[in-house]
């Protein structure tokens, strides 16, 4: 696909806007999600430019959120003080963890997003990626391989049974990732378990789903941020206290 036509369809959802290499990159993901489409069934949508809005769109959305400076050694760690972290558009101290790079964990990966989008916004983050399709973790590191993108571990099983297996060499994320979960009682306290204290929880999901979250993990909500181009979606950003 055109990196100039990628670039004018992810302008609502970006600021600033994407490098040639990072559109390269999204020309070539689209062009392997098409042809791996043909064979398994990664996404419902089949024209590019709706491959462009409602996928890469929301990712980078979401990532823009999460990471809208580049992270940076943080002075104030060192000393022993609380970690400032990075101020995001959403009022929240990002990276408050203090580690940088940042460890991101997506749970439920499917075709990537928002994972991978996420790794070519910020490609210093080390990113986990949990999905229990064989084909379809298949197709995530074929992409990960043809991007040239590094620090992805792609775990395929289950997040319940990686929940409950995890050991002292599986680090704490300070960021985990979801993305159109249905079953937010189910999934949501096993992603708070892989959070690091003051860690953060980012989901793309829909208003009716909101009120769900009352009864749900302590996590401290910021309000929904609405997603450009949709009635209904919205990025919620939580926090571990």
């Amino acid at each position: 696909m055109d990196t100039a036509r990628i670039a004018a369809l992810l302008e609502p959802f970006l600021e600033p806007s994407l490098s040639e290499s990072q559109l390269d990159q999204i020309s070539i993901y689209i062009d392997l999600l098409l042809r791996w489409n043909a064979r398994i069934n990664l996404t419902a949508i089949r024209n590019e430019e709706e491959i462009v809005t409602r996928h890469f769109g929301e990712s980078f959305f979401l990532a823009r959120h999460l990471f809208p400076k580049p992270c940076h050694p943080n002075p104030e760690r060192a000393e022993g003080k609380e970690p400032a972290g990075v101020l995001g558009s959403t009022g929240y101290w990002l990276l408050v963890t203090g580690n940088c790079p940042p460890r991101v964990l997506d749970i439920g990966s499917g075709a990537g997003f928002p994972a991978l989008p996420l790794k070519i916004w910020a490609p210093r983050i080390h990113l986990t990626l949990v999905e229990s399709n064989h084909k379809k973790t298949a197709f995530l590191r074929e992409v990960a391989r043809a991007l040239t993108l590094t620090n992805i571990n792609v775990i395929t099983d289950r997040v319940e049974t990686v929940a409950a297996r995890r050991g002292p060499d599986f680090p704490q994320a300070d960021v985990v990732t979801l993305r159109a979960v249905e079953r937010f009682a189910a999934i949501l306290p096993q992603a708070v378990s892989f959070l690091a204290p003051k860690g953060t929880v980012a989901l793309l999901t829909t208003t009716p789903q909101i009120p769900q979250l009352t009864h749900l993990p302590p996590l401290k909500w910021h309000p929904p941020i609405h997603i450009p181009q949709s009635h209904s979606k919205v990025l919620l950003i939580g926090y571990k206290a």
